[in-house]
């Protein structure tokens, strides 16, 4: 279907890809990942023909379209809604283009020319594409009246989903979509990730969100060290089999038998699990690929995320009564209750990120409320990851001098002990002489991360902490939340992330809150919670 040939990436010295030489299967889905940097968004640019590589070259069978999601989200603002997405089959739109000005200015020349575009565009099922693109429209949540608004007229995050809509229009052979989730609801990830799970062509995605990979995924792309190796499988069964991989490895002693036994065991295993699963991933077909010949260690490094408390907090952790808050006269929450016990993991969401910003910024002490009050227990310590961390990197400090602010002895200012902590964030030789102002999005989360473990707090608040992060800190994240023995509140767009941690659901709305003692996955399935929800958010 697609075939890369001797494919290399160079930018100075350095080697991005060295002769990569794969092929892209009809019919697959392909998650792409690796470290930062390792240059995934690099590959899907010279796939979508973006950029050209030092050398080598990619090859697309004859005959075959190729969709590609648009970034730029003000490339179409002179156009309409509906247009927009027909744009997604540019030989489709051009022959309607081409007709619609002939139309205007028909004559007998003209006449003969519209009937060779006629049988194109019918050959093309074109008289169908207008409805096929509002069709298209409505599944992802826009409604009719916006299908001839102007581009440039709408908001942010209906044009995320309309350049969606382009990319997915006309069912392409070949689909390249760079962090697709990025901006999208839940309810709308769900439907993508069930259209991809029934799309019968090839699929090429990069993304840091779990469940979605997990979802779609027939097979993940691994680049590391300069190559790119296919594994079958989603996400989950890569991490999970990568990791016992290594682990066999370490046990030099085993015998080989042994070793296939425990892997094919695994297998039979992880496939029982899938079955089982809600996930709309095209089950049968991932699982019966999987293979064990293919199982291999990997070598990405994960960070060493483990929050341990100074004491255990008592039955009170905190008593939120009658909140309330708004943004120039816009209500982001009103009457909000909460008495928050021992071990709860709160999701905090709601349709306005603006809202679980401000509940975080009120009990942190940072924001006045527009009424009522709340009360931290006696034996609680409190860390909060804020959303926005930019004020906290405002110095020109060496990341050791940076996070001995917050040290509680005299022991832990010791420059070993501070390098140390650094070193299980990946922090490692130099990197830890690093300063503040040349750190990326994901290194400061990582630092914001050391300083709340080095808190020891028994309270943890979260406010999107996977932003930023790769895929490696966000699993191992994850993973130490879910051994935490704390009390948590947290809000993220990573859907695996709410459903492993959380045990409990509270969504701000401008008429309240909704509180749930469930998983995500149940409160968004759950049709009462639907449909007090429609109600809460109505005007």
């Amino acid at each position: 279907m697609l075939t890369v040939n001797n494919l290399s990436v160079q930018f100075g010295k350095r080697i991005l890809f060295d002769e990569v030489n794969t092929t892209f299967t009809h019919g697959n889905i392909y998650g792409v990942i690796g470290a930062n940097g390792a240059g995934k968004s690099t590959f899907l640019k010279i796939i979508a023909g973006e950029m050209d590589p030092t050398s080598g070259h990619i090859h697309l069978e004859p005959g075959k379209r190729m969709s590609v999601l648009n970034q730029n989200h003000n490339m179409f603002d002179e156009s309409t809604v509906l247009e927009t997405v027909m744009m997604g089959n540019k030989t489709l739109y051009a022959i309607k283009k081409e007709m619609d000005e002939l139309y205007l200015d028909y004559n007998d020349k003209n006449a003969d020319r519209i009937g060779e575009l006629q049988v194109q565009f019918e050959e093309m099922n074109g008289w169908n594409a207008d409805s096929d693109a509002a069709s298209m429209l409505s599944n992802l949540g826009i409604n009719e009246e916006h299908h001839y608004t102007l581009m440039g007229d709408l908001e942010g995050k209906i044009k995320v989903r309309v350049l969606l809509a382009q990319a997915l229009f006309g069912n392409p052979d070949l689909l390249i979509m760079d962090e697709p989730t990025n901006d999208l609801d839940f309810e709308t990830i769900a439907w993508l990730e069930n259209f991809l799970a029934n799309y019968e062509n090839t699929v090429i995605v990069v993304s840091h969100d779990r469940h979605f990979l997990d979802s779609v995924c027939t097979h993940i792309s691994d680049i590391d060290f300069g190559k790119i190796n296919h594994y079958s499988g989603n996400y989950t069964f890569w991490y999970e089999s990568s990791q016992l991989a290594a682990k066999q490895r370490a046990k030099k002693k085993k015998k080989a038998e042994e070793k296939k036994q425990e892997l094919e065991e695994f297998i039979r295993r992880f496939s029982a699990n899938v079955a089982k699963s809600k996930q709309a991933t095209s089950r049968k077909k991932m699982i019966s690929k999987l293979n064990i010949s293919e199982i291999k260690p990997s070598s990405r490094r994960y960070p060493a995320i483990i929050f341990d408390q100074e004491r255990e907090a008592g039955d009170q952790i905190l008593n939120v009564q009658n909140l309330s808050a708004s943004i120039e006269g816009d209500v982001l929450f009103k009457g909000v209750d909460l008495n928050m016990a021992k071990g709860d993991k709160i999701v905090l969401f709601s349709k306005d990120s603006r809202a679980t910003t401000a509940f975080y910024e009120i009990l942190n002490g940072n924001q006045k409320a527009d009424s009522g009050t709340y009360d931290w227990g006696v034996t609680t310590n409190q860390a909060y990851l804020p959303g926005d961390n930019h004020s906290f990197f405002e110095n020109d400090y060496t990341l050791v001098d940076w996070l001995r602010q917050w040290v509680k002895t005299e022991e832990e200012r010791d420059e070993v002990n501070i390098r140390s902590f650094l070193g299980k964030m990946i922090f490692s030789g130099e990197e830890a002489l690093k300063t503040c102002n040349v750190l990326s999005g994901g290194e400061k989360v990582r630092c914001m991360l050391s300083r709340m473990m080095m808190e020891r707090a028994n309270v943890l608040m979260l406010d999107e902490p996977t932003n930023h992060l790769d895929l490696e800190s966000i699993t191992a994240f994850n993973n130490s939340l879910k051994n935490y023995k704390g009390s948590v509140i947290f809000t993220t767009h990573d859907h695996e992330f709410a459903q492993t941690v959380g045990n409990r659901v509270i969504e701000l709305t401008p008429n309240g809150a909704i509180d749930r003692y469930m998983t995500f996955d149940d409160y968004l399935d759950d049709e009462k919670v639907q449909e007090l929800r429609a109600k809460m958010y109505a005007v």
